[in-house]
């Protein structure tokens, strides 16, 4: 396996893995077995836990903004962009492996003692709200209504994975709707 291959075989063994189960709950050994790479070789791709933990995060990063952007890219206007997200976490929700959002999880495991963890949810978290409150101007409302609006979509995630009810989607999409009626 050449070394992009093994890179790719360890961050995706350890999404799946750090995801379902937590990063602490996963040992470095249970890691290589999974992507099928020795120990001493997931050391020479990856330092530390930190760094694949860190890579994880970032490429759900990539992922996230992939399918907020499809979805949006069904949608003409701001405001049905704004409300599109919440179609996207509607469907995410229903997914059999929701286990609620990944930074959320990883800070709240260990944002105190890794800060590259800490970091790569900040940076996750303020580029959500930048993206929102972009639309939220452009459909007309003050720029406040873009954290509002985004910390229903944080709301709802939470919401969705700890009491296993995927329809806080469509209820903070509600809320959303209010927002946007009001203040545009």
């Amino acid at each position: 396996m050449d070394t992009d291959a093994a890179r790719k075989a360890v961050l995706n063994a350890a999404d799946e893995l750090f995801y379902a189960r937590g990063v602490q709950a996963v040992g470095m050994d249970e890691l290589r077995t999974a992507a099928g790479i020795s120990l001493k070789r997931m050391y020479a791709l990856f330092p530390s836990k930190a760094d694949i933990v860190a890579q994880v995060l970032e490429g759900r990063t990539s992922v996230w903004n992939e399918r907020i952007l499809a979805e949006a890219s069904r949608h003409e206007s701001p405001r049905e962009k704004v409300l599109s997200i919440f179609d996207f976490l509607d469907a995410w929700f229903r997914e059999d492996n929701f286990r609620g959002c990944a930074f959320i999880n990883s800070f709240g495991e260990l944002g105190a003692t890794m800060p590259a963890v800490a970091d790569a949810a900040h940076r996750h978290k303020r580029e959500f709200v930048d993206y929102v409150t972009e639309l939220a101007v452009e459909a007309g409302c003050p720029a406040r209504v873009g954290l509002q609006i985004a910390l229903l979509a944080e709301g709802a995630q939470t919401t969705a994975a700890i009491s296993e009810s995927p329809e806080s989607a469509r209820a903070a999409q509600d809320a959303a709707t209010v927002l946007l009626e009001v203040h545009a």
